[in-house]
């Protein structure tokens, strides 16, 4: 599904303009950005938890070279689905 379909669906459940939607859409995912920016979690009771993950700095191997490179530590965003939200799934 794309974000466009995504806001049709939102504006035809919540009774929104698909305009309005689509500020609810964005306004969403800036603040859950802006959140885990912060290193806050966001968590949806039922659907799911937000949340930042620390990447340990490791090696691994240029598959064109062969050659070992030090791949840097990071952060990386992570969803866990919610017992709700996987029930709704299976």
């Amino acid at each position: 599904m794309t974000k466009a379909e995504f806001v049709d669906k939102l504006a035809a459940k919540s009774g929104l303009t698909k305009k309005d939607a689509a500020g609810v859409c964005d306004a969403f995912v800036e603040a859950i950005t802006e959140a885990l920016k912060a290193g806050e979690e966001v968590q949806f009771t039922g659907f799911g938890k937000f949340y930042v993950q620390a990447r340990d700095a490791r090696e691994g191997i240029n598959p064109q070279t062969k050659a070992k490179i030090t791949i840097a530590a990071s952060k990386v965003p992570k969803f866990s689905a919610g017992t709700a939200l996987k029930n709704a799934v299976k």
